[in-house]
């Protein structure tokens, strides 16, 4: 059966070829379709293409997004992202797989720019850009303030205007930029950057009028708001009507909601400076008058209570004479006490003289010298006498000395007990016989005890 329907066939295909006409079917049936779906598996290997999973509830497919277009997005592609997109459907020969090669994408629903900009300020937000410890201090009363805007239109004329009419001495620079299209963003970052540099100003202003969403985006540019991070003079950013949220505004130190309230914002009006210093000028017056009056009467008071100097210095002397007498007085009383207590002290030392009662303790030592060689010499020669006594015993009971006078030791051999009675041995055995001067060795042959031989 196989070898028929083998027969029947005109063609036999191969791999390759097969999967070459499989390919050009899809892409000449398929050139371009409109797409919608979820993305996910999303990867981005380091050739700057990007694949990703295009799916909906019941179905998936692969897709790639080359290089050049994942580029120019204005949002990110991150998976969950319901997307709308023009593609090429194609077959990756190598891997007999057909997938989606993307030539426009763009979110479903949602516009791209209101897409990036959630994508931005959730990004920024998570680095701490916004956070409000990185928020700096604006100056009280700037000496020189830089406007970064268009130098044409109502906003600058608007903040000319509010800081002519609050403090018409404030210096004024105007920072010329495009503030809509696609170099708005690089001139506001060069001019950020440029005023930061130089250094002149307290403060800078970022301003613009209202607009759409489209308008509106050189502030809300990741470009821009880094440079508004980095800057070290504060930054105050007056874009857009009140109701308008820019990224430019969320990264910035003060957020105006439209360029004349943040001309009022950072300028004091002049004249309630002048008229708080005039106040503080009065009450100071006033009260160094006061001080001064009250310290006026305070001194007539104490020179009403002053005394006559001259009378002062008689009373000290009379003070001094009279304590000069008291202190005489009482020194001599009291070099009288001492010298009756040191006269008491240097009889009862005489009484007690050491060097009389070194005499009475030497002839004291001279006693007891004189008893101790006497009891010593008593004793030496009654423990002379003992030792005497107890050498002698020693030299009675010296076995040498027994042996001396013709006695002798016996003792079995082997064991060496020593002999004590005749019953104590056997006929031949050997036993060692110790004289004063060397043994004898000798054989048992008999043996008398109590008169009668036993063996």
């Amino acid at each position: 059966m196989i070898r028929e329907e083998r027969q029947k066939q005109s063609k036999i295909y191969t791999v390759s070829g097969l999967t070459t006409e499989i390919k050009s079917l899809l892409e000449d049936t398929y050139p371009f379709v409109w797409i919608q779906g979820e993305i996910s598996n999303l990867s981005r290997p380091s050739s700057g293409h990007v694949y990703l999973t295009l799916k909906d509830a019941r179905s998936q497919i692969s897709a790639v997004v080359f290089r050049n277009l994942a580029h120019h997005l204005k949002f990110q592609l991150e998976n969950g992202l319901e997307i709308t997109g023009m593609a090429r459907l194609t077959l990756y020969e190598p891997r007999g797989t057909y997938q989606l090669v993307f030539e426009f994408i763009e979110p479903k629903g949602a516009g791209v720019l209101q897409i990036a900009f959630e994508q931005l300020k959730s990004r920024l937000a998570q680095e701490g850009l916004f956070d409000e410890k990185n928020k700096k201090k604006l100056p009280s009363l700037p000496d020189r303030i830089s406007v970064i805007t268009s130098p044409g239109g109502a906003v600058i004329h608007d903040i000319i205007t509010v800081i002519g009419r609050r403090f018409p001495s404030m210096a004024l620079e105007i920072v010329p930029v495009k503030v809509q299209g696609d170099q708005a963003a690089h001139e506001i970052r060069e001019a950020l950057a440029m005023v930061n540099e130089r250094g002149t100003s307290d403060l800078v202003i970022i301003a613009r009028g209202g607009g759409s969403l489209e308008d509106l985006a050189p502030f809300n540019s990741e470009m821009v708001a880094r440079a508004v991070f980095a800057s070290t003079l504060p930054v105050v950013s007056a874009v857009g009507h009140e109701t308008d949220y820019t990224i430019c505004d969320f990264v910035s130190d003060l957020r105006a909601p439209t360029p004349s309230v943040a001309a009022e914002l950072v300028v004091p009006v002049k004249k309630n400076l002048v008229d708080h210093v005039e106040a503080l000028e009065s009450s100071l017056i006033n009260r160094i008058t006061f001080t001064m009056d009250q310290k006026r009467r305070q001194l007539h008071r104490l020179s009403e209570k002053l005394v006559d100097p001259r009378r002062r210095i008689i009373d000290y002397r009379l003070k001094v004479d009279d304590y000069t007498q008291r202190l005489s007085r009482t020194m001599n009383q009291l070099l009288a006490i001492k010298k009756s207590h040191l006269a008491w002290k240097v009889e009862k030392l005489f009484l007690f003289d050491p060097r009389k009662k070194n005499d009475e303790q030497k002839k004291r030592l001279n006693r007891l010298r004189t008893d101790l060689v006497r009891h010593m010499r008593a004793l030496i020669h009654k423990k002379r006498g003992f030792s005497i006594e107890v050498m002698t015993k020693i030299e009675a009971l010296n076995p040498l000395a027994i042996l001396q006078r013709g006695y002798s030791v016996t003792r079995t051999i082997p064991g060496g007990k020593v002999l004590t009675d005749a019953g104590q041995v056997t006929q031949g055995q050997e036993l060692e016989i110790i004289l004063a001067e060397g043994s004898l060795r000798a054989g048992v042959k008999g043996v008398m005890k109590n008169g009668e031989k036993k063996f």
